[in-house]
């Protein structure tokens, strides 16, 4: 399992006895809990910390942002990511979850829990009972309260003596202002007063040392030491002191930014994760604050060290995201950016949709990915706002998901909107056979059955040609599943209707020719299925397909095995890997890991077999089923161990299996990438 450490952006200061410290509580603690105030610098440490102890983990260590949550809803689906489960299985997913860290020894990093210490205090009672080899890192503003956690404080950085606040102040400002002399003693004393008065907590620091690119450092002193000169006046006595300090250094900053930087920090406040340019501009921009003028905001906020860059994506601190919250709020726009927000996801959705059968595809899927946290916010609110609209949603995402491992948000969203708006509709139609995909890859063969039956009725019913396509998809797929070759292809024939056709007209049609391959693959009409892939492989390639390609390179290489043909088999195999790797399709990587063994055990050498098979295996724990799929692979993965092992008996073929099952997963894929196995 690879480790997921965040990388760091920023040089890092001080902290050594902090550090030594978390590294002694990581060997007597199962539960190490950092607390502190907001700002204080306590996910910088983790990550430190987190690095520092990874040849401790064999299993890894594994990193969950809890930060972009905004309720306990998705918390299980954020740490199953994290740790690289994709179930697919009908399990609840904390049984999945404890399953799969039953015997692992990983550390697992939950970072910013304090909005959601009930139930993270729930979920890891569970978690460490479960898995005895587990170790938990976790920041929070307030200690969890568990029977066996260790608790270390994380204050501010030190001011005076080994001034650790001067040195990060410096190091900021000397990014804002390249060329800065921090040896010039009025520099020095104007620094010190600002360390002083921001009490060395690290975001204030931050922020601060931006400004420098604006004003002259002297002249920050003296506006802080203005500003500051008011905390004894402070409406809020009962905040902590540092609590105070942190919200009057970044309300001071609020003040310095332009009007129309103000406003667009308000606004993304409504952002639960990470976001680009252009969905800034779409949701944000109005009133006096056009889209262009988002992106020249856009840059300031990150000059000033409001936003970070996270790649072509902008990520707001949770604590400056709160700041904003309250000005939005003061603004009287929480509704209306939460509505504008929610349309501009259900436009995304409907592009994604548009978009999925073409060059653009592994984009989107890439696009779907990183908008995870707020297409889930966006659907939240649409579920109580506009359920015709969540319902277009989820039907237009649950493909995405499904075939990327959220199987459950897929199921559990699609479930919830179908529930709340019963009338027909085409969007309805969708939305069952969304929720027929996800079942069916739960292996739930029955219910995808009558999901598949309701949505050809009322594809039928509206004359919605593409609905019935997808319905007989569904319908098909389901058939193979359960070993009806026979029955699938009498389905996509009938729904294809006669020749000539044209595969790519849809994405329903297309889908539906694929399903015929298998069928006949199933059948054993080798011949013609590898006619009908390799031309339909063809057309994917001229058009930059790959979902459907990766497909055909999977009956490909399955009727090259059928046919004597083992390196063609692997060299189709190998090909579909590369693909689903693009789209983050673990279900598909371990279809054709199984393949690539096969192919590799046909050719005589029962040791990359072996591993490759064993790799394979790995990744079908994340998936949660043994080794799943239509049936006539049960008979090739028992070829394939049988032929290794007579190529180099029981005890060799045992051991280099067992290896590859607990190598880093990543690694090795790279590896057969590269065809080194």
């Amino acid at each position: 399992m690879a480790s997921s450490i965040p990388l760091e952006s920023t040089s890092f200061v001080g902290r050594r006895s902090e550090l030594r410290q978390i590294g002694q509580e990581l060997t007597s603690h199962r539960l190490i809990t950092l607390t502190g105030p907001g700002g204080v610098g306590k996910t910088r440490i983790a990550i430190r910390a987190a690095r520092a102890a990874t040849r401790r983990f064999p299993d890894g260590v594994c990193w969950a942002d809890l930060w972009p949550l905004q309720g306990d809803g998705l918390l299980l689906a954020t740490v199953c990511d994290a740790v690289g489960l994709a179930d697919h299985t009908a399990r609840t997913p904390a049984a999945a979850l404890c399953s799969w860290l039953a015997d692992k020894r990983l550390l697992l990093v939950l970072d910013s829990c304090e909005h959601l210490v009930d139930a993270c205090r729930d979920l890891l009672a569970d978690l460490l009972t479960a898995a005895p080899q587990l170790t938990v890192l976790v920041t929070s503003r307030q200690p969890l309260d568990l029977v066996g956690e260790g608790v270390t404080e994380i204050g501010p950085l030190p001011y005076t003596g080994d001034n650790d606040a001067l040195a990060l102040f410096t190091d900021r400002a000397g990014r804002a202002v390249p060329g800065l002399r921090p040896t010039d003693p009025r520099y020095t004393a104007a620094a010190e007063t600002i360390c002083r008065r921001l009490e060395g907590i690290p975001l204030a620091l931050e922020l601060a040392g931006a400004q420098l690119a604006h004003s002259p450092v002297e002249r920050i002193a003296e506006r802080l030491a203005t500003r500051f000169d008011t905390l004894d006046g402070d409406d809020e006595p009962s905040r902590p002191p540092r609590h105070r300090t942190l919200r009057c250094a970044i309300g001071w900053s609020h003040e310095l930014c332009t009007p129309l930087e103000r406003l667009l920090w308000a606004r993304l406040s409504v952002f639960r994760g990470t976001f680009d340019a252009d969905a800034a501009g779409a949701v944000c921009a109005g009133g006096p604050l056009t889209e262009e003028e988002v992106r020249t905001a856009l840059a300031g906020l990150a000059a000033k060290s409001v936003l970070s860059r996270e790649g072509p994506r902008y990520r707001m601190l949770d604590t400056l995201r709160e700041y904003g919250r309250l000005w939005l709020g003061e603004l009287d726009e929480a509704a209306a950016l939460a509505d504008r927000h929610a349309a501009y996801f259900v436009d995304f959705g409907r592009r994604a949709e548009r978009g999925w059968l073409g060059r653009e595809q592994v984009a989107w899927y890439r696009r779907v990915a990183d908008a995870h946290i707020d297409l889930c916010t966006a659907l939240d609110h649409l579920l109580v706002t506009a359920p015709e609209r969540a319902l277009e949603l989820s039907a237009a995402i649950g493909f995405f998901w499904s075939c990327c491992g959220h199987l459950h948000e897929a199921r559990d969203y699609v479930a919830r909107a179908l529930a709340g708006q019963r009338g027909a509709s085409r969007a309805r139609t969708r939305a069952l056979w969304a929720l027929g995909i996800a079942v069916l890859l739960q292996g739930d063969l029955k219910r995808a059955d009558e999901l598949g039956l309701e949505c050809s009725r009322a594809a039928r019913a509206d004359d919605d040609a593409e609905a019935a396509l997808q319905a007989g998809y569904l319908i098909a797929l389901t058939h193979l599943m359960a070993g009806r070759p026979m029955s699938a292809h009498a389905v996509a024939e009938q729904v294809l209707g006669p020749p000539p056709d044209a595969p790519f007209d849809s994405p329903g049609r297309l889908r539906c020719h694929l399903v015929r391959i298998f069928a006949l693959t199933g059948l054993g009409k080798f011949t013609e299925a590898r006619a009908e892939a390799t031309e339909l492989r063809r057309g994917c390639v001229r058009r930059g397909e790959h979902w459907t390609r990766s497909y055909t390179d999977y009956q490909l290489s399955l009727i090259s095995l059928f046919q004597d043909r083992p390196e063609e088999s692997a060299e189709h195999a190998r090909a579909m890997l590369a693909a689903k790797q693009g789209i983050g399709d673990k279900f598909g990587i371990a279809l054709g890991l199984d393949l690539l063994a096969a192919a590799v055990a046909a050719r005589g050498d029962g040791a990359s077999a072996a591993r490759v098979y064993g790799t394979g295996q790995a990744i079908w724990r994340t998936v949660g089923h043994p080794q799943r799929g239509t049936p006539e692979l049960r008979a090739v993965r028992e070829e394939c161990e049988q032929r290794a092992r007579r190529a180099i008996g029981d005890a060799a073929y045992t051991e280099a299996f067992r290896q590859a099952s607990e190598e880093r997963t990543g690694t090795v894929l790279a590896r057969i990438l590269a065809g080194e196995l």
